[in-house]
């Protein structure tokens, strides 16, 4: 077995994990398929009773719902929404993350305290169960779903952000731009923030599964995207009611579910192995 030290490069590290190659390939596969949607020719809001509720075949490869609807173009054009939502409420808690974490472990003394405080009090509540809370009050559309999720999900990325500023704003490269009378800011975002994120972009990929998750579950409940707008989460609401009947419409939203949370998974483990060469075997 190759031998990983830490001047192997970080490509070269990520290439060598297996696993993370085939999480790579899943999310770079959802991905394309997702740009590819609109070459279906199908409309996924197009309703056809007289195809309702038909079993898997060459017309249709992964059958059609209660109203006609062919799965597979509904499945494409829900990966759109997913991925959409995964990475945009996963850019928001980074930002805030990242920002409050720095400030904390920058400038430590109260500023860290109280900041830190404020994110106990935030880990106090149950993530989902707050999101449920705050979408209740809220119109259940895609951009309040990804706003909520983001705003609910930065504490982790804050304690990361935190802990690795307070290792680094004493090294010497840091007390040499002071020495040079660098501000503030051009010493945490210029200097140490670049040096700061690789736990970050480990958490930012796991986060974006999450993210996937907890939309499907919202949308499962109703309270996520609405129809007839194809997400996986609403397209397993039709499947529960047909389990019986029509196995098709429960499994191949499942399955991208599955397939695409374990993709990143996979790609976020092998990221993390890649960075840190003192995981490598």
């Amino acid at each position: 077995m190759r031998t990983l030290s830490f001047r192997t490069p970080f490509w070269l590290r990520l290439r060598c994990n297996r696993l993370a190659l085939m999480g790579a390939l899943i999310v770079a596969a959802m991905f394309l398929l997702a740009l590819l949607a609109p070459l279906t020719g199908r409309d996924p809001a197009a309703i056809d009773i007289a195809a309702a509720l038909l079993p898997p075949s060459w017309q249709y490869p992964m059958g059609t719902d209660d109203l006609g609807r062919d799965v597979l173009t509904r499945i494409l054009f829900g990966a759109r929404i997913s991925l959409l939502v995964g990475f945009v409420s996963v850019g928001i808690a980074t930002l805030i993350g990242i920002v409050l974490g720095a400030v904390a472990g920058y400038y430590g003394s109260w500023v860290d305290a109280l900041i830190m405080r404020f994110v106990d009090v935030m880990l106090c509540f149950p993530t989902f169960f707050l999101i449920l809370a705050v979408i209740a009050f809220l119109d259940p559309s895609i951009w309040n779903i990804m706003a909520v999720i983001g705003l609910t999900g930065w504490m982790g990325v804050a304690r990361l952000v935190r802990a690795e500023f307070l290792s680094l704003r004493e090294r010497d490269f840091v007390l040499a731009a002071r020495a040079l009378g660098a501000f503030d800011m051009r010493i945490i975002f210029r200097h140490i923030l670049p040096n700061a994120l690789s736990p970050v972009l480990v958490s930012a990929t796991l986060g974006v599964a999450g993210a996937i998750l907890t939309e499907s579950a919202l949308s499962f409940l109703g309270i996520g995207v609405q129809p007839p707008t194809p997400s996986w989460g609403n397209m397993l609401i039709v499947g529960k009611q047909t389990l019986g009947s029509a196995w098709w419409l429960s499994a191949f939203p499942g399955l991208a579910i599955l397939l695409t949370v374990l993709g990143y998974n996979l790609l976020g483990e092998g990221i993390r192995d890649a960075l840190d060469p003192r995981l490598n075997r």
